[in-house]
């Protein structure tokens, strides 16, 4: 008897971020970096993708030491308020079926993991950063959930464990929080889980890095429905191949979740970060819309 396999057809999402910044008083010049396009991956195809400034004097795109697409641009004339918007079409794929399991196809073990040739490669992403070094108590917490397991399940239950024993509350950090912050009071938002998760993943010896998108939050709104949707965070770890998982939500990355860049931490991946020539405070605003149209 041959086996069917029925294709799950690719989600098409419409996705509009606007962020910028408002300034007490006007500033003579800014000069800024967004990093919020969405990248062509395995399971995303970007097919339609722009960013628009306003005011904007100057502008130019490169791709970052990251792989990650960046406009620059200046603003060399007094402003009060800088707005980015950047609208994409992305359409996503649900990861390969791999017979009902979250392992990679080609899935290591811990020896592999040690090779000196493969952490060579991987350094980076098995080096801690002061956004993500782990207290002792996460250390122990993540060889407690690892056990016996071999690194795609110990990566995995990590994930489980912090996303079981963290509370999602918005507001509870700032954007400079490291994962020591977070942890000490269980508290935080998407960026927290991920530092904390990272630190976790590392101290193991597992290939993790940060990354940084949107998500459709409601998977079951209407087709054409506008829904408020998220700037987000989850990690990806490697064992054998890069696997990702949203533990704020405590569930594997899917179809409803759009990348748009990777690092070691946020600080790699920032959606705006800039300079600005005044002396006026500013006050960052952010707000995002998802619709689906297939």
């Amino acid at each position: 008897m041959t086996d069917v396999h029925v294709l799950t057809p690719p989600r098409r999402l419409r996705i509009v971020h606007r962020t910028g910044y408002r300034y007490r008083a006007p500033v003579v010049a800014s000069y800024n970096e967004a990093r919020m396009t969405p990248l062509t991956t395995a399971q995303q195809v970007t097919l339609e993708a722009r960013i628009e400034a306003e005011p904007m004097t100057w502008t130019r795109a490169y791709w970052d030491y990251w792989g990650t697409q960046v406009t620059a641009f200046d603003v060399l004339a007094p402003h009060e308020e800088l707005t980015v918007v950047s609208s994409s079409l992305v359409e996503t794929h649900p990861a390969p079926d791999r017979g009902g399991s979250t392992a990679p196809a080609t899935s290591v073990g811990w020896d592999a993991l040690s090779d000196p040739a493969l952490v060579d490669v991987q350094h980076e992403f098995l080096t801690q950063t002061s956004w993500t070094e782990p207290v002792e108590e996460i250390v122990g917490l993540a060889r407690d959930a690892a056990g016996e397991r071999p690194p795609d399940a110990a990566a995995r239950a990590v994930c489980e464990r912090i996303g079981g024993l963290m509370t999602y509350v918005p507001g509870a950090t700032s954007v400079t929080s490291r994962a020591r912050d977070a942890w000490a009071s269980r508290e935080g938002v998407c960026q927290d889980f991920a530092h904390v998760t990272l630190g976790a993943l590392r101290a193991l010896g597992i290939p993790a890095r940060y990354v940084s998108g949107y998500l459709h939050p409601r998977p079951d709104a209407a087709l054409g429905e506008t829904v408020e949707g998220q700037s987000h965070a989850w990690v990806e770890w490697w064992a054998g191949d890069w696997i990702g998982y949203d533990t704020t939500h405590t569930a594997p990355a899917g179809e409803d979740h759009v990348v748009v860049a990777r690092g070691r931490d946020y600080g790699d991946v920032p959606p705006l970060k800039g300079v600005y020539a005044g002396t006026s405070a500013s006050q960052l605003f952010v707000s995002v819309e998802v619709t689906r149209l297939a």
